[in-house]
C-alpha cells in the first residue's frame, strides 16, 4: 500500500508501466467534469471508475483483495478512511474471478488510514482494503484499475 499526494504519483511509475498513463490522464482531465461510470484508458488493462458510493462505518466496511488488478483510489468530494490488513493475515475466502475480488465477510481491518482529496492510495494484490469509510452519506471517488 502507498499513500501520497497526486502530484507525487509520477514518482511511482517504475512500479508498473501503466502508472504513467494514469499520471497523464490526471494531467488532462478534471474529475469534477467526468461523468460517473467506467472510462477505459488502455482497454481492459487500465480504466477508471468514477463513482458515488454510500458511506460506511468501520463496522460495516468489508475487506477485499484483487488478484488481477491494482487499485489507485482517489477521494474527490471528501476524505475517505480505508481499513487495511495484509493478505497474508487474511483468512481464506472464495475468489470471484469474473469480478476479480475476494470479500472477507466479517473480518475486521488491522489498521485504518485516511486519505484526503488531492491524495491517493494504491492497493496492490497483497493489500486487503475496506473502502468507503466516511462520516457523510456518500462520496464521489475515482478508482483506477491497473493490470497488475
Amino acid at each position: 500500500m502507498i499513500i501520497d499526494t497526486i502530484e507525487n504519483l509520477g514518482k511511482y511509475v517504475a512500479l508498473n508501466p501503466l502508472f504513467a498513463d494514469v499520471v497523464e490522464f490526471l494531467k488532462n482531465n478534471d474529475f469534477q467534469a467526468i461523468e460517473e461510470g467506467k472510462h477505459f484508458i488502455k482497454d481492459k488493462d487500465l480504466f477508471v471508475n468514477i463513482q458515488v458510493a454510500k458511506g460506511k462505518t468501520q463496522e460495516a466496511a468489508v475487506l477485499e483483495t484483487h488478484i488481477e488488478m491494482i487499485d489507485i483510489q482517489i477521494p474527490i468530494t471528501c476524505e475517505e478512511t480505508f481499513g487495511y490488513t495484509p493478505l497474508c493475515d487474511l483468512p481464506d475466502f472464495e475468489y470471484n474471478a469474473e469480478k476479480d475480488i475476494t470479500k472477507y465477510g466479517d473480518t475486521k481491518a488491522q489498521t485504518y488510514v485516511t486519505v484526503k482529496p488531492g491524495q491517493f492510495v494504491i492497493f496492490f494484490p497483497q493489500d486487503g482494503h475496506a473502502p468507503c469509510i466516511i462520516n457523510q452519506p456518500e462520496i464521489k471517488k475515482a478508482i483506477f484499475k491497473v493490470k497488475a
